[in-house]
């Protein structure tokens, strides 16, 4: 339980209509989320729009749900909410017309409290999570859409139970997901094992492009390389979890070009004695110790040489 379930609980029930949004470029968690909130909502009664502006990324189709999502509000809201996003500015758009959102549930441990109410759990390893934890208290219940969606949000984020946080709770929290009708199997293999043949060659294209120094292992993918490929994403379709398997790397790096002039950035450790997300918000990102992101304007080759002097500095301090 927390202090403000209460205070939550209220602000739902109390709403009719109801924005649900998560921050751009949304991963499995955020996707998650989304949807496991969005379905248990509908299903107490509450008019729902599900908003991602990035459009849904097409690996994430067969979750059920999905074909809901939108890519514009429309409409008046009772009520905005932000699910797996630290800051506003990770929104993008999406709430340009509303400004702060009545209601932020996270866990990144650089949050920085930008709703009026802040449900913020950094020791949780995923935000689906937090909303397992949370959302009987609110009086929403778990059908099996629900607890599909919010399975999906547990695996991703702590890539099949396999990251630091990853805990005796979470694992029965994935149990007790499997007991209210999600298919573990089905879900573990699409969000993480299957790839489409375009993000295949995408992967040939960064892992050949791979470098190391100084403990440092990085890669670049650049918006030759996404047309060349065929990936229709803006992301590194999660290239950067085989990079960080990297033996050599105390801290692993992937940069994405962006088509609005910035350069996504993606850091990743293995250490439990390094904190990446540091070396993130010294370029305005955030995340966590393990697993840190940053969209950092400029061009890629400028960029790159930035982003590595501060995290080698990073790194001979630590």
């Amino acid at each position: 339980m927390s202090d403000l379930d209460p205070a939550i609980k209220e602000r739902l029930q109390a709403a009719r209509t109801i924005l649900l949004v998560t921050h751009v470029r949304p991963d499995g968690d955020a996707i998650g989320s989304l949807l496991g909130l969005g379905l248990s909502l509908q299903a107490a009664g509450k008019q729902v729009q599900m908003l991602l502006p990035d459009g849904l990324p097409a690996s994430f189709k067969y979750l059920p749900g999905s074909n809901q999502i939108k890519h514009v509000q429309k409409g008046t809201l009772d009520l905005s909410v932000v699910v797996d996003c630290s800051d506003l500015k990770r929104v993008g758009k999406a709430l340009d017309r509303y400004g702060a959102p009545d209601i932020v549930i996270d866990h990144h441990v650089t949050n920085g409290a930008f709703g009026k109410l802040n449900l913020v759990e950094p020791e949780s390893p995923a935000t689906a999570s937090v909303l397992l934890a949370h959302m009987p208290a609110w009086g929403l219940t778990i059908p099996p859409d629900v607890a599909a969606n919010l399975l999906t949000g547990l695996l991703t984020d702590t890539l099949g139970f396999r990251t630091l946080n990853t805990t005796s709770h979470s694992l029965r929290q994935a149990a007790d997901l499997v007991d209210m009708g999600a298919n573990l199997n089905h879900l573990y293999n699409m969000s993480l094992i299957r790839r489409t043949l375009p993000a295949a060659r995408y992967w040939g294209v960064g892992l050949s492009n791979l470098s190391y120094a100084d403990g440092i292992v990085w890669t670049e993918l650049t918006l030759a390389d996404r047309s060349a490929s065929g990936y229709s994403g803006n992301d590194d379709a999660d290239l950067i979890n085989v990079v960080s398997s990297i033996s050599e790397g105390s801290i692993s790096i992937i940069f994405v070009e962006q088509t609005n002039g910035t350069v996504k950035i993606s850091w990743r450790t293995q250490d439990p004695g390094l904190d990446v997300s540091q070396v993130a918000m010294l370029f305005n990102g955030g995340g966590h110790k393990a697993a840190a992101g940053a969209d950092v304007p400029g061009e890629l080759a400028d960029v790159k040489k930035r982003v590595l002097a501060e995290t080698d500095k990073f790194l001979k301090k630590s």
